[in-house]
């Protein structure tokens, strides 16, 4: 198909100046871009992050972790600048081939363990530590059913819809249009489903809301992409209960900020070493 504007190549051809804001970044091929180790902090758990949604995932069920006592979630999280290109570093690239943040390295295993793919990390931590994910037959597969949905679901959020609304050098009315559809069914989805449960999987709060809640609840609380309104947000009150709820726990509050470099400096927290650490941003 084509139109007047537009008629694709016999053969694509990669322009480096194309793709607005991250044009800088997005490439056509793997592997990194220049030599650097990471560097390695003092516990076992290794986090190399940003505080997006994938990043904030990871950093909140750490934190949950560590709220009930588990004294061997303590981890470093060094700062990944994406928009830097920190990611094609020869060292994250050797963690996580595919330069997508976040990605962990277990140091307690011999040899230490890479971990990547931010749903699996949550899915390694809760099985390490026996937590956030229930263990009789029925809840494991609910919760892990909705753990994928958010996985197969945030690219349309956000690759979709938040890269032709927020960032896209130009609107263009048929993949907005596309994808705005689709983002406000996966509202409805959340909607129905927080109308009978307290959380995604059920009764008990779970990775599951930890995977969903950085993308979704971030969305209706128009703190991503700016389209509360255009998407009337508003409408999905069973959305928005959850989030609220969500965000008054405090390993969510501390979560939230950690390799966060933008916003207040409040809550900002670039790199977290020891618990401490969110002292300096009271």
């Amino acid at each position: 198909m084509s139109n007047d504007s537009y008629t694709p190549p016999r053969v694509w051809k990669w322009d480096e100046s194309a793709g607005g804001r991250f044009a800088k970044i997005n490439r056509p091929i793997a592997g990194p871009t220049h030599e650097k180790e990471l560097p390695v902090g003092k516990h076992p758990l290794q986090l190399y992050s940003l505080a997006t949604p994938n990043g904030v995932k990871v950093t909140i069920l750490l934190e949950e972790l560590l709220a009930l006592g588990h004294e061997g979630a303590e981890y470093d999280a060094h700062l990944i600048n994406i928009l830097e290109g920190d990611q094609f570093s020869s060292g994250f690239v050797d963690i996580n081939p595919n330069s997508k943040i976040p990605a962990m390295v277990d140091h307690s295993q011999n040899p230490p363990l890479r971990v990547f793919e931010s749903g699996n990390i949550l899915l390694y931590l809760a099985e390490k530590f026996a937590a956030f994910l229930p263990t009789n037959i029925p809840g494991r597969t609910e919760c892990l059913s909705w753990l994928f949905w958010q996985m197969g679901s945030a690219p349309l959020l956000g690759g979709g819809f938040g890269h032709f609304y927020a960032y896209a050098p130009e609107y263009y009315e048929y993949p907005i249009n596309r994808f705005t559809m689709e983002i406000k069914r996966q509202l409805d989805v959340l909607d129905r489903r927080l109308s009978e449960n307290r959380y995604i999987a059920g009764d008990s709060y779970s990775i599951a809301d930890m995977a969903i809640w950085p993308w979704y609840g971030a969305l209706v609380k128009n703190k991503v992409y700016e389209a509360a309104e255009f998407l009337e947000t508003h409408t999905y009150k069973n959305v928005h209960r959850w989030t609220d709820e969500i965000a008054e726990r405090p390993a969510v509050q501390r979560g939230r900020i950690v390799n966060k470099v933008w916003g207040s400096p409040e809550h900002q927290l670039p790199e977290r070493h020891d618990a401490s650490d969110f002292e300096k941003t009271s």
